[in-house]
């Protein structure tokens, strides 16, 4: 996941509403979004190439979701899988903050990475570039490859938005799907210094990309209503074209 745009406790009927947009190398192999058949209870897509994913929610309302840190220079040569980790919240039972804070002891052994977990009820936050463990309050967020609420120009646009849409009574699935397509770039002046060279930098600057070989996979809405009913529904674009998608849909009650 590298874009997602999320309001956590700040509408009348929502308690949770999340727009993400997976980028990755098109040829990387991905199973869409499905309740799991190896654990029933996770819903999500997944890496088929390392078996994690980049964002899911379970039937008892645990969810997580994972951004890479973009930074090229510290990338180490054969990190575990950052997708695994979210896969490991999902499927166990510790609560949020405890699993994130177990995560501190280990964090140098990845690749840089922003994780996102909790539950129906609360959500904390962790990114392994020596940041604390920390609770993530009501309001409107936007996390991208840099740190939480690090205002790049897409976590920018996105947000403001995400702000707009919260204020209709009825958050509609396509309007999150709208805000998510945007492939505005940013002008050069703009755009973050991660050490990508500057035609990186501003192909990945738009909310949505599409590039040559990489570019956005998939994008995903997660809503969660105040009464514990849950949406998702998650688009799959063929090479970043927009016009060729499939798009798959839930709709569950979370368990007590």
């Amino acid at each position: 996941m590298c874009l997602i745009a999320f309001a956590l406790d700040c509408h009348p009927r929502y308690k949770l509403v999340v727009a993400a947009n997976r980028d990755e190398f098109y040829q990387r192999p991905t199973r869409a979004a499905a309740f799991w058949p190896e654990n029933p209870d996770i819903l999500g897509g997944k890496d088929l190439l390392q078996g994690g994913t980049w964002m899911g929610i379970t039937k008892t309302g645990r969810w997580a979701a994972l951004t890479n840190y973009r930074d090229p220079g510290q990338n180490k040569h054969g990190a575990p899988s950052r997708g695994l980790l979210v896969h490991d919240y999902l499927a166990g039972e510790d609560a949020p903050d405890d699993f994130l804070e177990r995560l501190v002891g280990t964090a140098q052994q990845y690749d840089g990475y922003n994780l996102l977990a909790g539950t129906s009820d609360s959500l904390y936050y962790f990114s392994n570039q020596k940041q604390p463990v920390c609770q993530v309050q009501p309001g409107i967020h936007g996390l991208s490859n840099s740190l939480l609420n690090v205002c790049w120009p897409k976590v920018y646009r996105s947000v403001w938005h995400l702000k707009n849409c919260l204020r209709n009574d009825v958050i509609q699935a396509d309007q999150l799907f709208n805000i998510m397509a945007d492939t505005q770039q940013a002008a050069d002046h703009e755009l973050p210094r991660t050490g990508l060279s500057q035609e990186w930098e501003r192909l990945l600057s738009s909310v949505f990309i599409a590039g040559e070989n990489y570019g956005t996979r998939s994008t995903s809405i997660l809503l969660v209503a105040k009464d514990n009913h849950v949406q998702f529904w998650e688009k799959n674009f063929i090479y970043g074209n927009q016009d060729d998608a499939d798009m798959v849909s839930y709709e569950f009650a979370i368990e007590d």
